[in-house]
């Protein structure tokens, strides 16, 4: 196996931590009081990266996408009961989005290996020439009809589930590039891009960008970053940092994430996380408590608390507290790029080496 078995580490990782969180700002640099706290970490490969984190409820199981395959968690016994690569069927092994479908097929979203699709042993892979839109797959989102939304660097498909049929959005949105993927109580399909924040209600589409309020400000005065398709159709890496310095690209938005008032929250590079109640978006960055204003996913809990993960740790914002938790607090990394909730109320959080699991005291 070309990586290491998903396996549980001691709960809190003392190495390096001095360095890991020098650049966490002096407000945020550990969790306020909680309740909460990491109670167990687990580790997928010190050069592995977890990029995705889906709940199958029904089935009791976690999907954890990683840049050297994916695995199938049971959270009962927090064993795999399925690891998967390129061997068993995987187009590519590096996983940035995992979704499930209406009729339970699991689908993997590939860096440069299109999407593969997984059901009772069986898999299929799915390409351009089969109508999808790009080989690089980010992003996944059932719709009120069953349909699947798929969030590509060249444009966003709708799989008809019945039909088994593509159709390709790419100059509708407000940027080709997309990283993530919701749809609202009412049917409206939410895209965050590379250039801003696109939105479909079926028929008609509007789009916003940091002149419209998505983003807050630079207030660290950083610069842009050079490392960016926009605009263009190269390829890039998702490196935030430039020449080991981190850069600010407000229009740039890594997640997406609708709650149950019908406010749309969006992670943003720099700008922190924004909130659109359908007038106007309100920012919240490391000045409001945000442990990190680089936001790569966001998840709300049965409670209605919504938790980000970002470049400096995770942090749970309650509506009126923020509570951080960085690597001082257990986090096998700075950078959390996936986050889940079990049924049990845990919060995954899927990083560089594999993932925490943040729990009750």
């Amino acid at each position: 196996m070309i990586f290491s078995l998903f396996r549980p580490r001691a709960a809190l990782a003392a190495v390096a931590l001095a360095a890991a969180c020098a650049a966490v700002p002096a407000q945020a640099q550990t969790a306020t009081k909680s309740d909460y706290k990491v109670v167990e970490t687990f580790n997928v490969g010190d050069s592995v990266y977890v990029r995705a984190l889906t709940l199958e409820a029904e089935a009791n199981t976690m999907w954890v996408g990683t840049s050297a395959g994916v695995h199938e968690i049971d959270l009962a016994t927090r064993q795999p009961r399925n690891t998967f690569t390129r061997a068993d069927g995987l187009a590519n092994e590096y996983v940035f989005a995992v979704g499930i479908d209406s009729e339970g097929y699991k689908w993997f979203g590939t860096n440069a290996g299109g999407a593969s699709r997984y059901k009772d042993g069986k898999w299929k892979t799915y390409f351009p020439m089969h109508g999808l839109a790009d080989y690089w797959i980010y992003a996944f989102a059932n719709d009120k009809k069953g349909d699947l939304w798929i969030g590509t660097w060249a444009g966003a498909n709708h799989w008809n589930v019945k039909t088994g049929e593509f159709k390709t959005y790419v100059k509708e949105l407000v940027n080709e590039w997309v990283y993530g993927l919701d749809v609202d109580a009412q049917g409206r399909v939410w895209f965050a891009t590379e250039g801003g924040v696109s939105m479909f209600d079926g028929k008609t589409w509007k789009a916003w960008t940091h002149k419209d309020g998505l983003g807050g400000p630079n207030v660290n005065q950083l610069p842009a970053s050079s490392n960016t398709g926009l605009g263009t159709r190269s390829r890039h890496d998702l490196s935030t940092m430039e020449r080991g310095d981190p850069t600010y690209n407000p229009n740039y938005t890594f997640a997406m994430h609708v709650g149950p008032d019908g406010h749309v929250w969006a992670g943003t590079w720099g700008g922190g996380v924004s909130r659109f109640d359908g007038k106007k978006w309100t920012n919240y960055t490391s000045r409001e408590g945000l442990v990190g204003n680089i936001v790569y996913a966001i998840v709300r809990d049965a409670n209605n608390v919504f938790w980000f993960g970002t470049d400096q740790g995770v942090s749970r914002f309650d509506g009126k507290t923020w509570t951080s938790f960085t690597t001082r607090e257990g986090l096998l990394d700075s950078h959390v790029y996936a986050l889940a909730v079990t049924p049990a109320g845990e919060v995954w959080a899927g990083t560089r080496r594999g993932v925490a699991v943040i729990g009750k005291k």
